[in-house]
């Protein structure tokens, strides 16, 4: 494989505006994202923002960034749209899909994510960890994977994904890790298609793969990095990774 990370950001999120700039130990939260991906040594990490004040903070930074067209609806469709003009020649046949608001993430699960795509006929590789609280489990926030890990493997297909805690029935729940390794046709496929019905019901665009017929592979890791979505989350990654001056 031979892959590349794209780093979709926003500064339009709803209960957190401006998130990606959000200075977390004197760098905006997408230079944190941005080292994390850089810290894993795959290959090429590119930020895809719509935003100029955010490819210029991922510039300084000495990242790559590009600019896509801001009515471009997803994440993943920025994803894309970034590939295209990075990879013209098409160099990179697998690209991870990161989200910009994992300042916390450990490089390492970058390299999970890429385990599911050994196994022929997964078209995307992604991340699950174990569900800990009964809390949890109830949180539509936190999306749960139907999959199955058997005699002790650390790879499974993905059946379904819900705000639900599914399955029903004695067994761990899975916390679904919103970062993914899509085959490069996967994705090319996946963008171009129209919303799906249970992609709109459950308002989740992993849905529509599952719907469209591609298979989706799960890496499961011990526990789930937290995304910053709210004011709480973002005073907790700047305790998390507060540099030691600030920790006296």
């Amino acid at each position: 494989m031979a892959p590349i990370i794209i780093i979709p950001a926003r500064m339009g999120s709803f209960r957190l505006p401006g998130k990606p700039m959000a200075l977390i130990a004197g760098l905006p939260m997408i230079v944190h994202v941005l080292n994390r991906a850089l810290e894993a040594d795959l290959g090429p990490v590119a930020i895809a923002c719509s935003e100029e004040v955010v490819a210029e903070a991922t510039r300084a930074a000495g990242g790559i960034a590009v600019i896509t067209d801001p009515a471009l609806p997803r994440g993943s469709d920025r994803v894309a749209a970034a590939l295209a003009q990075l990879d013209p020649d098409r160099r990179h046949d697998v690209v991870i899909n990161l989200q910009g608001d994992l300042p916390t993430l450990p490089p390492q699960l970058l390299h999970r994510v890429l385990a599911p795509l050994a196994e022929t006929g997964i078209d995307v590789g992604t991340l699950v960890a174990p569900v800990e609280s009964t809390e949890e489990a109830a949180a539509s926030s936190v999306v749960k994977a139907a999959c199955a890990f058997r005699d002790g493997a650390d790879l499974a297909p993905v059946l379904y994904f819900s705000r639900a805690a599914i399955p029903w029935g004695e067994g761990p729940l899975w916390h679904h890790i919103g970062v993914y390794a899509y085959r490069r046709a996967a994705l090319e496929r996946f963008v171009a298609l129209p919303e799906s019905p249970l992609e709109i019901r459950e308002s989740l665009e992993q849905l529509r793969l599952l719907e469209a017929g591609m298979r989706i592979g799960a890496a499961r890791v011990d526990v789930a990095p937290f995304g910053v979505d709210t004011p709480a989350d973002l005073e907790r990654a700047r305790a998390v990774l507060a540099r030691p001056q600030e920790t006296t």
